[in-house]
């Protein structure tokens, strides 16, 4: 007997089968990303089973109707075997099942701030269908805090303060992104204008910033 892949988990091993007793849905409407698929085969193996329908009333056996491009992923990466469960329904309910798996991905949606606050968290973007690319756009769209109002100025007059050090930027490097207060950025603008002024260009700018100290008499 041919032993399973080694990126199927242990818990889904009961449910292997060999790859090439399935076949595709005959009509999927779906396209997929066969590349992310493959890397997130390669990265994290196989999370969940698709499903199968046995076909005794639909005259298809076999056939496929979740996991159509993880099964066709799974083959261009040469598996022999791979997770499925099973269900036997004609072609009315075959049907639903088919486009209703691919609708309700169509119509969720996300966090985008907590998305970007877990991709963020990760040591690399491998297998999770982002790159650095798509992790930039994310952390573009995501808005900054508002003011926040605070009870007590501290200062005992009855007033109340407005805490803005939280909505005017941020920096980042790589996947990090760190928000900084009205007075850093406009220290930041005045050290990259006169960093500009003196080598014609920003090239540097962040070793610049590294490598010498700054006071914030540099930046007036």
């Amino acid at each position: 007997m041919t032993p399973p892949p080694t990126r199927i988990p242990e818990p889904l091993l009961p449910l292997a089968v060999p790859i090439g007793d399935l076949a595709p849905y005959h009509r999927n409407p779906r396209t997929g990303d066969l590349a992310s698929i493959r890397e997130s085969l390669t990265t994290n193996g196989q999370y969940r089973a698709i499903v199968v329908n046995r076909g005794t009333h639909t005259g298809r056996p076999n056939e496929i109707l979740a996991g159509n491009h993880t099964w066709k992923a799974a083959n261009e990466l040469g598996w022999d075997q791979i997770a499925a469960t099973w269900i036997d329904v004609d072609d009315e309910a075959a049907a639903r099942i088919v486009v209703v798996d691919n609708r309700t991905s169509d119509l969720a949606g996300y966090d985008t701030a907590l998305l970007a606050d877990i991709l963020s968290e990760l040591p690399d973007l491998d297998g999770t269908g982002y790159d650095q690319h798509a992790l930039d756009a994310l952390l573009d769209d995501a808005e900054l805090p508002g003011l926040v109002e605070l009870p007590s100025d501290g200062a005992g007059t009855g007033e109340k303060a407005v805490v803005d050090y939280l909505q005017w930027g941020y920096l980042q490097w790589s996947s990090t992104r760190v928000r900084i207060t009205a007075e850093e950025v406009q220290a930041l603008t005045a050290l990259h204008d006169k960093f500009i002024d003196d080598t014609n260009g920003d090239l540097g700018f962040g070793w610049h910033l590294i490598e010498h100290p700054h006071k914030q008499a540099d930046a007036s």
